[in-house]
């Protein structure tokens, strides 16, 4: 025993009272901090461990402060983030490599508009988007649309996604269902797996292919509220499918064909069309997309679109054979504006 009392002392465990240990002061306001005792106290000169105190009324543990590697993949930082950054509203950067401040949500609910997949946490955008949206929503009706159903916009504070989209990273850039609102409100679980519905007539990847959009799925309506949506001064461009380019072509058959030049086809877009609006006023380091071509887009550019070069492989893989997988490197940190650690680190 007196071995044990002297690996007490030893240890600087002294059997008489110990001096008390300084602990967090209390948040003003909060309750005084009780009297502490240490987790070890001597029995008949025998260390012997005691239950912890509880943490003190008004104590807050602070946030570790978050470690920026220029190296790490820029998506792992901002695809983790859970709320904006409280800065000034912001689009920093280009499209495919940027990010953004002062970020909005879209509400889950509107008067004609219902948000999908909530659980990606991507219904947020720069403000003037979801200003944006919204207009589109409320005249959605107008034009026989009963309302917006909408897919991914952007991040708390944009950024690379860590799946999906190589754009949407600024807050300017939504995807907008091609499947009507329905009458009713959809549950969250609906939300995440009800399927938008395509376009198209067939695959577009067989040679001779018939490449319309599919006339029992496609109406007046879609064109119509395309049309409006892209009518808007603040849209710089919409992506869509070459056969729904082709659909929307033959739609207008008035003289009043300027929306059609922002109209552009590119790959996938058959189940939703993708909208992309102009650097907001304010945006410092914002950079918009070059003008789209002159005219309608409805010439020999779509007439390559719509023929078997963009989608048949020329080396189809041998039967049995496995396409080869190119995988690209996640985009750095580095890569992006200097301006985006600012906002990643916005508290």
């Amino acid at each position: 025993m007196a071995g044990l009392a002297g690996a007490a002392v030893a240890l600087g465990l002294a059997t008489a009272a110990p001096a008390a240990v300084p602990v967090p002061a209390p948040k003003p306001g909060g309750a005084a901090v009780a009297d502490y005792t240490p987790s070890v106290r001597i029995v008949a000169g025998t260390p012997i461990p005691i239950k912890k105190r509880s943490v003190p009324d008004g104590y807050v543990a602070s946030k570790p402060k978050l470690v920026l590697y220029s190296d790490f993949p820029a998506k792992d930082y901002f695809g983790t983030t859970d709320g904006p950054a409280p800065l000034k509203a912001r689009a920093i950067g280009s499209y495919a490599k940027g990010c953004l401040a002062g970020g909005a949500s879209l509400e889950p609910d509107g008067p004609t508009w219902q948000a999908m997949r909530l659980s990606r946490n991507r219904n947020w955008g720069h403000p003037e988007l979801i200003d944006y949206l919204k207009d589109l929503a409320a005249d959605a009706p107008k034009v026989g649309w009963n309302g917006l159903l909408v897919g991914d916009l952007a991040q708390p504070r944009g950024g690379p996604m860590l799946s999906g989209h190589a754009s949407h990273q600024i807050g300017l850039d939504a995807d907008i269902w091609l499947t009507e609102m329905p009458n009713r409100r959809l549950s969250r679980e609906e939300r995440e797996n009800i399927s938008a519905i395509s376009m198209l007539i067939g695959p577009l990847d067989v040679k001779g292919a018939d490449r319309r959009v599919d006339p029992k799925k496609w109406t007046d309506t879609h064109a119509r509220l395309i049309r409006r949506a892209a009518s808007d001064r603040r849209v710089a461009r919409i992506f869509v499918n070459p056969t729904i380019k082709k659909a929307l072509c033959d739609f207008e058959k008035s003289k009043d064909r300027a929306w059609l030049r922002k109209v552009r086809p590119w790959w996938g877009h058959h189940y939703h069309f993708h909208v992309r609006l102009s650097c907001p006023a304010g945006s410092a380091g914002c950079k918009n997309q070059n003008p789209p071509p002159p005219g309608d887009g409805c010439g020999s550019h779509l007439t390559y679109w719509l023929s078997d070069e963009p989608w048949v492989p020329k080396n189809p893989p041998k039967p049995g054979e496995k396409p080869k997988v190119v995988k690209k490197r996640p985009m750095a940190l580095a890569a992006l504006p200097n301006a985006c650690r600012t906002v990643l680190t916005a508290q």
